[in-house]
């Protein structure tokens, strides 16, 4: 074992209660919080475990044999996730991505995307319902994912080479099969290719390690339906061992990109949408939609915190108000102690009421952690 503090023990133990307000708070889909965001993206954790030992999520030595990963038991089960689900979704929540850890490890996952596609939005609309997977239990999942409801899958995959690939992973996994997975995913239609709704690859950049690898990717997928996007390295948690000059800003990528291939800037395709986006041009410097388009997800050097959107609900039930909180609220111990769906919906009106997260836009002005309460919740627990 490591000497390396483990954080997230700690953070599991300390958590928040839910309040649940005298009066209650109702389900109208007009939710605000305190900086008037709305909340319409719902991100969900279905377990803390993975496959991959990626040194920037779950190094080796850190999340190793005798790591202590949750009991079972402790998960919230696949009908609490989709009572809480509901209820989000009556707050205003239209999009839900099932995270992990590798999401696509919890067992008979098709199960619960079957629940979460039979929800409707107050207006019966049905929910814009992903996944962000690895990839590499892709291409035998793929056709069930799409059958039990999934729209959409986006895909992790920091590089093309596989040496690069293998060592970033640090299990010896081969990117041929994640690329198999991919190929599978789009063949079951798993991403509609219009704009905001197509399959997706996410590439964390981390300088001095992988980004070599970016022109290849952007030729690689350029022209395939694929939305490609790269990642700035984050100060996620505290077992990666962020450093900000392992950080490639997205305005060198988009540089690096555009030097080779011409790109033009684009819309955003829904509010509170974290990539910039920017599309491949044409001979007339135009947009060509056939040749696709790239994103650049900046929230190092470049915040979105006003306009973020986003809940995210830990596999044993506590709900995050940013990807860089320290503490959640429980609402598993209200879901399991009998509360009735108003006062676990009211519950979540309050805390989101009450939210003013914004860390990223903060983080030049912050002083380094000292202790257990300024350390932050790890990727591989709450997810992307």
């Amino acid at each position: 074992m490591s000497e390396r503090v483990i954080p997230l023990v700690d953070q599991r133990i300390a958590s928040l209660t839910a309040p649940v307000p005298a009066q209650p708070i109702v389900a109208d889909g007009l939710l605000s919080d305190a900086l008037g965001r709305p909340l319409n993206d719902l991100r969900i954790s279905v377990t803390d475990r993975c496959n991959f030992r990626c040194n920037y999520c779950m190094p080796k030595e850190v999340f190793d044999k005798d790591y202590p990963y949750l009991p079972h038991g402790a998960l919230l089960t696949f009908e609490e996730i989709t009572r809480t689900a509901k209820l989000f979704v009556a707050h205003g929540v239209r999009k839900i991505r099932l995270t992990g850890g590798e999401p696509l490890l919890r067992k008979n996952i098709e199960v619960l995307i079957e629940q979460l596609a039979a929800l409707r939005t107050p207006d019966g609309q049905p929910l814009d319902l992903t996944l962000t997977t690895n990839g590499s239990l892709l291409a035998r999942k793929a056709r069930s994912l799409k059958a039990a409801g999934l729209k959409r899958v986006t895909v992790s995959l920091d590089g093309l080479d596989d040496a690069v690939f293998r060592a970033m992973n640090d299990v010896d996994f081969p990117v041929a099969d994640v690329l198999e997975g991919i190929e599978a995913a789009r063949a079951a239609g798993l991403g509609s290719g219009e704009p905001g709704h197509s399959l997706k690859i996410n590439m964390v950049v981390k300088r001095g390690t992988n980004e070599h690898e970016i022109l290849r990717m952007a030729r690689h997928f350029r022209g395939t339906g694929i939305v490609l996007r790269f990642i700035e390295y984050m100060d996620v948690g505290a077992t990666n061992g962020w450093r900000m000059d392992e950080v490639l800003p997205s305005a060198d990528v988009v540089k690096m990109i555009r030097a080779d291939l011409p790109l033009v800037q684009l819309d955003h395709s829904a509010p509170g949408e974290t990539a910039e986006r920017w599309g491949y041009a044409d001979a007339s410097g135009r947009h060509d939609p056939a040749l696709g388009e790239i994103g650049v997800i900046s929230s190092v050097t470049q915040a979105f915190c006003r306009d973020c959107n986003r809940a995210r609900l830990s596999t044993e039930g506590k709900l995050y108000l940013c990807l860089f909180a320290g503490q959640g609220y429980d609402l598993r111990a209200l879901i399991r102690g009998g509360a009735s769906d108003e006062d676990i919906a009211s519950a979540i009106g309050a805390i989101w009421q009450g939210r003013s997260d914004r860390y990223s836009e903060l983080r030049s002005t912050l002083t380094p952690d000292t202790g257990p309460a300024t350390r932050r919740v790890e990727m591989s627990y709450i997810g992307g």
